[in-house]
Order: C-alpha cells, then structure tokens, then sequence
C-alpha cells in the first residue's frame, strides 16, 4: 500500500497494519504460511505443465480434491503432502529449494 492511501485511510480512523498483525501471527507463524503458499503455487504451475489433478493424485495415492486444496494453498495441507506432490512431478531437492530462496519471510 502507497503512503499516501495509507494516511487517508488513518485519516479516517482505518487501522492499517498486516495480515500477520490482524491474525495475531507469530513471525515463525506467519512464515509457515508464505512457505506453504509458494509451495502450493509450484505445485499447480508444475503439475498444470505435466499431468491432471486426478493422475498426480493416482501417483502420490491421495484424492484429487486433496490435490485441488493443495494448489489452493488451504492450511489442512501437510507440508510433507506438498513437498511428495512436487516431487512426483518430477521436482527435485534443488527445485523445491529454489522455490524456498525466494520466500519472504516476516523473520
């Protein structure tokens, strides 16, 4: 957000802050999300070039809505499960963490 637009909005008595402020998030918290999140965004963009939904699921043997929530970045998905589907799409350690090195994290 600009300065600017922030101003006005506490201007007019708006409270602005962070996602991680408002959800009262620690920094290790709030880190876990933004890892979990590229994660997730690798997976579909990986897994959009190679195969469906239904044929990783059949490869890692879990369900395509589970593979649909981990490309959705939804919080009841296991790193491990995010980490195996990167894999299975023919990631490799190196990969995973390039995609890790450009994390911002609130740390």
């Amino acid at each position: 957000m600009n300065h600017e637009r922030k101003r006005r909005l506490q201007a007019h008595g708006w409270k602005v802050g962070s996602v991680q402020e408002f959800l009262g998030l620690t920094d290790e918290e709030a880190a876990l999300i933004e890892i979990k999140l590229a994660l997730s965004r690798e997976l579909r963009k990986r897994r959009e070039k190679r195969m469906t939904q239904r044929e990783l699921a059949q490869k890692i043997q879990s369900s395509q809505p589970r593979i649909v929530r981990a490309e959705s970045g939804d919080g009841s998905v296991s790193t491990d499960l995010l980490v195996r589907a990167l894999l299975a799409t023919e990631a490799t350690p190196k990969d995973i963490g390039r995609v890790l090195s450009h994390v911002k994290l609130p740390l």
